[in-house]
């Protein structure tokens, strides 16, 4: 049990890394364009903020190719992950173009969102170079899900890092005009992006096309690059469902904010500061149900069930361990997390309450994350999905919303409504991979 948790922390390790460099990157962003008024960075929020939803849907497509590729290279057959690659980009870029067309077709919507005017007039032309910017993003995700899907990790990793100091030298040029280069702001903020974006994703393909390591799935392009559409129905079968699943959970939190928000301004300062430290603890659960899902995927290959409860009941363990730090942390630092983005003492008084409930969830946020990695593994996504609506849009929301307005709680009802949701697809989402491995066992 020690041994498999160890690998697969090993395997997580450079996951975690490159998905804290990702937010990192929106972090910048948002700091180096707040600096020149609470107005652009209120445009970068609203951007950013309309366009998470069709992005996680994007990502929850990309899934689908680790799945596969982890589920072929169990079998040790070098050809069929090749064709799950070209199939997969293949999707995953028409997925891409597609939300990136409909970002930038519609950031007219903008206008229908009842915000401030001057804000939306700053967010159009950033909101389009954002879209664009989906593209090579998603394409960069769909190749750093087929090499974690061999377990190459560290490539991905590598380059999501060196992203960071090229995005920050891109926006000290672009955002303030400095070494003679034009002074455009946000728009300049959403140029770096593009072009980040871009050069991580070329990158990236340079070393999965050229690198001795890639070399023997390259080889056999010739006869597996081709489209088949039983292939497409098994990729559309993980990144549908992914997807949905992944939408769901980002949606519920999306809603929770808007609902906190009419109670005003100090309730929704309060909510984001609690929200974006659980974000940050999320991190590294999802990191850690990427490399469980990966493992057990690859076990599954080779249709070894009892490898394949081993890996998962470990991994729970150690989201339970991890989950249990982080509500550490969060109850004895709830005083001092706040005041790293506001000094206002109302928000702070607010924000340490929440810190509370959300040191709550830690746990049960950690362990659904891993629960619902874990079943993808092993190719159950239906009834998962239908589980995670179920607990958080049955369960969690319309409670949350009953005791913050019916019950009068206020932003401590919403987020007890988002603990019983997360709870409720916890316990749904374990109890279904133990009892989907010990029938197989059987």
């Amino acid at each position: 049990m020690k041994t498999e948790a160890s690998q697969t922390l090993k395997l997580a390790l450079p996951i975690i890394i490159g998905e804290l460099a990702q937010m990192a990157l929106h972090l910048i962003d948002s700091a180096m364009v707040g600096a020149i008024s609470y107005k652009q960075l209120a445009a970068a929020a609203l951007v950013i903020n309309a366009m998470n939803i069709p992005f996680v849907i994007g990502i929850g497509m990309t899934i689908s190719v680790s799945q596969m590729v982890s589920l072929a290279n169990g079998r040790r057959d070098s050809q069929l992950v090749s064709h799950y690659l070209f199939n997969g980009f293949c999707l995953c870029a028409l997925t891409a173009v597609a939300i990136s067309l409909t970002l930038v077709f519609g950031k007219g919507l903008l206008h229908n969102l009842g915000q401030d005017p001057e804000v939306v007039e700053l967010a159009i032309p950033f909101m389009k170079l954002m879209g664009l910017s989906i593209i090579p993003m998603l394409l960069f995700m769909t190749l750093k899900q087929f090499a974690d899907g061999l377990e190459y990790t560290r490539t991905a990793m590598i380059l999501s890092l060196a992203g960071m100091p090229l995005n920050i030298l891109l926006n000290w040029l672009l955002i303030y005009g400095n070494w003679g280069f034009p002074r455009l702001e946000l728009e300049g903020a959403g140029w770096a992006t593009l072009i980040t974006r871009s050069c991580m994703f070329l990158a990236l393909a340079a070393v999965v096309l050229k690198h001795k390591t890639f070399s023997r799935y390259i080889a056999v392009s010739s006869s597996q690059w081709k489209f088949k559409a039983q292939t497409w129905r098994e990729l559309l079968h993980i990144g549908i469902p992914s997807s949905l699943q992944i939408g769901m959970e980002a949606g519920a939190f999306a809603v929770s904010g808007i609902i906190i928000g009419t109670l005003g301004a100090v309730a929704q300062a309060a909510h984001q500061i609690a929200l974006s430290s659980a974000s940050l603890t999320f991190m590294v659960s999802m990191g850690l149900a990427q490399a469980g899902s990966i493992r057990v995927s690859n076990a599954l290959g080779r249709k070894d069930w009892l490898k394949i409860f081993v890996i998962g009941k470990s991994t729970i363990l150690t989201a339970l361990i991890y989950g249990t730090l982080c509500a550490i942390l969060f109850s004895v630092f709830r005083f001092q997390i706040p005041t790293l983005f506001n000094k206002n003492t109302e928000v702070l008084a607010l924000a340490a309450l929440l810190l509370l409930f959300a040191a709550v969830f830690q746990i049960s946020d950690s362990t659904q994350a891993i629960g619902a990695g874990l079943l993808r593994g092993i190719k159950d996504v239906k009834t998962p999905t239908v589980l995670i609506g179920v607990a958080y849009w049955v369960i969690g929301i319309p409670v949350g919303y009953l005791l913050a307005f019916h019950f009068g709680m206020g932003a401590v009802g919403m987020w007890l409504g988002l603990i019983l949701g997360l709870t409720m697809a916890s316990i749904f989402l374990i109890t279904r991979f133990f009892k989907m491995t010990k029938h197989s066992n059987i």
